[in-house]
């Protein structure tokens, strides 16, 4: 199918979502299934083919496209979010109202993960991370998190980031997994700050001891300090 489309309508869109279910592989569906809990409807499509048809709707209309776009299928919401973060600072415009359209941590961190531009604005989308930080909602946090273990775990910011994870209360449990990946992600690039932050012992006890957990989990650090961290578990 040609993605690359100068101006998209209806007939097209459903040119498209056939298209995608086209692709459906079912093994991978079934896998997803077990893994990913959302309420879209899921086609089972393997995520490097989801990158590449999003960079082959960046060449077209984008504009055009995300206007029909109608989120029935996870895949369809994935390469939309795909399409956002592909389009670099042209993207903002699209971002609030994207993320209130994820449900699930792999449309959230697929997303993050991709939106590279983060990188050229940091201060810019810092202030943006801080809004989506105060949400009421799981996965504006959640996006809030991973944007900052992506792209801000530097000196810089690492003192924020230590008030973020203290002051973020929500008890959604893929909020709470976010908070330990960030901590685990401090610590290997700042190991005795964020042991610091972790003696202190004023983290939620799930998210202290998950952090440990993880910490111990990467291969960048030595038994030996994986032994000794230990003692800054909770119970």
């Amino acid at each position: 199918m040609n993605l690359k489309k100068s101006e998209w309508n209806q007939t097209d869109y459903k040119e498209y979502l056939n298209y995608l279910l086209s692709l459906q592989d079912k093994e991978y569906l079934t896998f997803q299934q077990k893994i990913v809990f959302t309420k879209y409807e899921m086609i089972g499509i393997r995520v490097p083919l989801q990158r590449q048809i999003a960079k082959e709707i960046i060449k077209g209309n984008v504009q055009s496209f995300i206007k029909v776009c109608q989120n029935k299928y996870y895949e369809e919401v994935n390469i939309k979010g795909l399409v956002i973060a592909y389009l670099k600072d042209q993207g903002e415009i699209y971002l609030d109202e994207f993320i209130k359209e994820i449900d699930n941590w792999a449309i959230c961190d697929g997303f993050c993960s991709s939106l590279k531009i983060v990188l050229k604005s940091q201060d810019q989308y810092f202030l943006k991370i801080k809004e989506y930080l105060q949400s009421d909602e799981p996965y504006p946090i959640r996006v809030g998190l991973v944007l900052l273990l992506n792209y801000y775990v530097e000196e810089k910011y690492l003192y924020q980031i230590f008030a973020f994870v203290k002051e973020v209360k929500h008890q959604n449990y893929y909020v709470k997994m976010a908070i330990a990946w960030l901590i685990s992600i401090c610590f290997i690039k700042f190991p005795s700050q964020t042991e610091e932050l972790l003696k202190a012992k004023e983290l939620d006890a799930f998210i202290q001891n998950k952090a440990i957990s993880k910490i111990r989990d990467s291969q960048r650090i030595s038994k030996s300090v994986k032994d000794s961290l230990l003692i800054y578990r909770k119970f």
